[in-house]
C-alpha cells in the first residue's frame, strides 16, 4: 500500500510510488485534491483506467456520471505507479495545475480471473498477501446471493458500490454485526438492515448479499482481510480525553481510516506522506469534497499503533465506538492474510 503526494501539472504526467525503495503496479487509486474540494476519485484496474470508470467516495453518483467523468481520471496503471490525463480545467480533480494531490494505492493480484465460489459468478483480481481484492460481479435477480472475493480468508472490511445507479457507497467491518452497514459517502451511523449482508458474516471464500441487492445491476466490491504486521481492522472505545485511547496495531501506521460507528460524524483519513511526523491533523474526509483541514483531532503515529490525543467527538466520545482500518509504514512481515 502507497501513500503518494504530488502536485498537479494540468499536463499528462505519471505518478510513481516508491514503499520503502520498491515500487508496484496499483489496482485500486484513490486521489483527492487536498488544495481545493473537488470530489474523490476511485478507479481500479478490474473496471479499467477511463473517465467512465471513475467513482467517488463523497457521492453516490453512478460510474462516470456527468460530474465525475470531464474532471480528470487515472489513464494507465503503470508498472511503477498510475498516469493522469492531461488539460487545465478537465484534469482538475487529479492533476489541475499547482494543486497538491495525495494518491492512496493498493496493489491487487493484476489481471482479473473469473470465480465461481458463490452463487454468483465474480470477476476477481486478489493478492492473498497482502489481503486486498477488486471484485465486478451483477447482483442476484432475486432473493439472495454470494460472491467470491478471491482471498482465501474472511475480509474484515467490504466496501460495495453499485456500478450503474445511484446508491450509497454500502461498507461492512469486522466491528459491526452482519445485520448493519454504514455509508462510505455520508456522516451516518451504522444503519440495521439485515438484507443487506444476509445477516451472514464474510466467510474465507465469500460475501453473502441480502435481498436489498436483488435486480441492482453490477457492483465493485473491495474486500480487505488483516495481515500480521501490515493491516489491521478494529474497533476501540473512546474516553472522552485529550489523554485518549492507544490502539495497538503491531507496526506503526502509514495510513489509517476512522468512523464513529454509534453516531453520525464524518470518516477521517490520516497518513504519515502528508503528515511527516508527530502530531498528526492533516485530515481528508471520504464522505465530502472538502479540501484537506488541519483540525484540532490529533493524533500520533507510534511505532506500534496510534494514540488519540484529542477529545473531539468525532474520534474520542466518552464511551464512542469507532472502527478502523490501518495500513504500515513498514511492513515486517509478509504472509498470507489470516
Amino acid at each position: 500500500m502507497a501513500c503518494t503526494t504530488y502536485t498537479g501539472t494540468g499536463a499528462n504526467a505519471s505518478i510513481v510510488n516508491t514503499v520503502n525503495g520498491v515500487s508496484f503496479q496499483p489496482d485500486f487509486v484513490w486521489i483527492k485534491d487536498r488544495s481545493v474540494g473537488y470530489n474523490h476519485v476511485l478507479q481500479d484496474s478490474v473496471r479499467g483506467a477511463t473517465a467512465a470508470a471513475k467513482l467517488s467516495s463523497n457521492q453516490s453518483d453512478a460510474e462516470g456520471s456527468a460530474n465525475l467523468a470531464p474532471y480528470g481520471n487515472v489513464s494507465a496503471f503503470n508498472s511503477n505507479g498510475f498516469s493522469l490525463v492531461s488539460g487545465s480545467i478537465d484534469s482538475r480533480q487529479t492533476n489541475a495545475s499547482g494543486d497538491a494531490y495525495i494518491g492512496w494505492q493498493w496493489k491487487a493480484g493484476g489481471t482479473a480471473v473469473s470465480n465461481t465460489a458463490g452463487s454468483i459468478t465474480s470477476t476477481v483480481s486478489a493478492n492473498t498477501t497482502a489481503g486486498f481484492s477488486v471484485v465486478t460481479l451483477t447482483a442476484q435477480s432475486s432473493g439472495t446471493g454470494t460472491f467470491g472475493h478471491g482471498l482465501g480468508v474472511a475480509p474484515s472490511m467490504v466496501i460495495t458500490k453499485l456500478r450503474a445507479s445511484t446508491n450509497a457507497w454500502a461498507t461492512w467491518h469486522i466491528s459491526i454485526p452482519n445485520t448493519q452497514y454504514l455509508e462510505l459517502n455520508t456522516t451516518n451511523a451504522a444503519q440495521t438492515a439485515a438484507s443487506y449482508w444476509n445477516s451472514t458474516s464474510p466467510t474465507s471464500t465469500v460475501v453473502s448479499l441480502g435481498s436489498a441487492w436483488a435486480g441492482a445491476g453490477t457492483m465493485v466490491s473491495y474486500c480487505f482481510a488483516p495481515v500480521a504486521g501490515y493491516s489491521a481492522f478494529g474497533s476501540y472505545t473512546g474516553n472522552g480525553s485529550t489523554d485518549g485511547p492507544f490502539v495497538y496495531l503491531g507496526f506503526r501506521p502509514r495510513y489509517f481510516l476512522i468512523k464513529r460507528s454509534d453516531s453520525a460524524y464524518d470518516w477521517y483519513i490520516h497518513d504519515t506522506a502528508r503528515d511527516t511526523y508527530n502530531t498528526m491533523n492533516k485530515e481528508l474526509y471520504p464522505n465530502t469534497s472538502d479540501a484537506e483541514v488541519s483540525s484540532s483531532r490529533i493524533f500520533d503515529a507510534l511505532s506500534n499503533g496510534f494514540k488519540v490525543r484529542d477529545s473531539n467527538a468525532g474520534i474520542n466520545a466518552s464511551g464512542g465506538t469507532y472502527i478502523y482500518m490501518a495500513f504500515a509504514e513498514n511492513p515486517f512481515k509478509y504472509a498470507n492474510a489470516r
